[in-house]
């Protein structure tokens, strides 16, 4: 049984999107443009070949659910394709819910997220059989997409069904959160939220019908297959879809003038691996108007290099439960004169920032970021308790601390949990991961504060260095020069990974339970 949920910001429930469709209007009006093109395979589509698979797996879909209520869950375990985004699609059109699991995850952590979604129906790349036949318990019913039986040869011999009309608050994606801090939640998506999230990231982001995007950042989070997908799609551009992030294979892409990518998105570590790369070649990069970032803290020395190679990174924060909240404009010198902030707030959204009292704090000072707005989610799937305390009315409270400056440009010095207080003074990690970041041996870091018997907290940085490893005494002098005393680490743990999400975040409860005790 769907659960109930608090209302959405901006109440859009009378309004039926029947057109809502981001393929619809661009297959009648622009049939032979280019719509979407594989990477792995070079499968191409355009937008009435793409929309015709579309209405063929919508009908396919009709057939398969029958009698059952509308907004059945549809789960989708794959790496990124067509084939996804047209079962996505599909789903809208079908009145269903589309819902992608994380391919990264183990049998349990999958087999705990398909009971709570319940799905009638679960599509899934031959590569995870395997993974598949692990789980114990029943699973609902399973079709591979390739194959005699698979769901690609299903949808292209179904016959075709027309856009089910539904109101813009149905649900027609749920993403599930990449637990950062504990157990995966299920964020509903409306229509009208998808809608609403798309037209802001065209907004922000200048995405046109001659924008060419990128994107091999997995469908399963919301800036690729919401902030990438769907708008490309809505706006009329070509989708470029990459199964994968493998540096010189996405220079590769990048850099060829027959795709001609003008935007490509990344999380921090992403883009500092391209810059690595042997083959790193930014006059090859002629049609690339930007590399959009989000996902994780930029440093101020990334955006640097990016901008003396005459490329910018143009920062950006959203959420799965709000999509594109804040953004950078496409202008290098904004960029350059704000470096690591994310932005001004995007077109269809309201941002504050709310002190412990409850009250918005002034210009210059830390506040929880609320946001409010039609892309914002009515809440979380099976989870009324867990909904309830994220909403203040109709404000959304994400959990992460920013701060305005006169000109309105907002930074986000870091999560509201990952604060920690040392002698009576906070503390925010972010800002001592962007210092020991900059050091030239260092290769990734994150930082968090343990309990200390004298301060209270204290921080720790585990820190992957590149080839050379400096010692622990050159990370902490290098840190004396730059933050004040109370900032500053008192221990320096060496790892050969720090574990983060799909989305870059970096898992800091994973660190916590593993060195809590060392």
């Amino acid at each position: 049984m769907q659960p109930e949920f608090l209302s959405a910001a901006v109440d859009m429930g009378s309004v039926g999107l029947e057109t809502d469709d981001p393929l619809v209007y661009r297959a009648l009006v622009s049939p032979d443009r280019p719509a979407a093109y594989e990477v792995a395979t070079g499968r191409s589509e355009t937008y009435q070949t793409l929309d015709d698979a579309v209405a063929r797996a919508a009908g396919l879909l009709a057939r398969i659910i029958g009698r059952r209520p509308l907004s059945q869950r549809i789960a989708f375990l794959g790496r990124n394709s067509i084939d996804q985004i047209i079962a996505c699609l599909a789903c809208q059109r079908a009145g269903q819910v589309f819902v992608p699991l994380n391919w990264r995850l183990g049998a349990a952590e999958l087999a705990q997220i398909i009971a709570d979604c319940d799905p009638a129906l679960l599509i899934h790349d031959a590569d995870f059989s395997d993974v598949l036949a692990q789980i114990g318990g029943p699973l609902p019913r399973t079709i591979p997409v390739e194959g005699a039986e698979g769901w690609a040869r299903m949808v292209a011999g179904s016959e075709r069904a027309d856009p089910v009309a539904l109101d813009a608050d149905k649900p027609c994606i749920m993403l599930y959160t990449s637990g950062t801090t504990g157990s995966p939640k299920g964020v509903i998506i409306t229509r009208g939220n998808a809608f609403a999230s798309a037209v802001n990231f065209a907004l922000v982001g200048e995405v046109t019908s001659r924008s060419v995007s990128l994107c091999d950042l997995p469908f399963f989070h919301t800036i690729g297959l919401v902030a990438i997908g769907r708008t490309t799609l809505m706006m009329g551009g070509r989708l470029v879809i990459s199964d994968r992030f493998v540096p010189d294979k996405t220079l590769s892409v990048l850099g060829d003038p027959d795709l001609g990518v003008t935007h490509y998105f990344a999380v921090p570590q992403m883009a500092a691996a391209l810059r690595n790369t042997p083959t790193w070649d930014p006059s090859a990069l002629k049609a690339l108007q930007a590399i959009f970032i989000g996902g994780a803290p930029l440093s101020p020395a990334l955006i640097e290099a990016f901008l003396d190679d005459g490329i910018p990174l143009v920062n950006g924060y959203g959420m799965s439960e709000a999509g594109t909240a804040i953004h950078m404009p496409l202008d290098r010198d904004a960029v350059a004169r704000h470096p690591g902030s994310v932005g001004f707030p995007a077109p269809l959204l309201a941002v504050r920032l709310v002190g412990e009292d409850g009250q918005d704090v002034p210009d210059g000072q830390v506040g929880e970021i609320w946001v409010k707005g039609p892309s914002v989610t009515p809440g979380y799937w099976n989870k009324p308790g867990e909904t309830a305390h994220a909403f203040v009315g109709d404000w959304y409270r994400t959990g992460d601390l920013g701060r305005r400056d006169e000109g309105g440009v907002i930074h986000v010095p870091d999560r509201l949990k990952d604060m920690y207080i040392s002698g009576g003074e906070n503390v925010f990690p972010a800002e001592i991961e962007a210092v020991i970041g900059a050091h030239p041996k260092v290769r990734d870091v994150a930082v968090l504060g343990l309990p200390d018997p004298k301060w209270g907290e204290c921080g720790v940085a585990f820190i992957v260095a590149h080839a050379e490893i400096p010692s622990a005494e050159e990370i902490l002098a290098h840190c004396a020069e730059r933050l004040a005393s109370y900032k500053r680490p008192t221990r320096i743990v060496f790892l050969d990974q720090i574990p983060r999400t799909a989305s870059g975040k970096a898992q800091k409860h994973i660190l916590r339970q593993t060195h809590a005790q060392s």
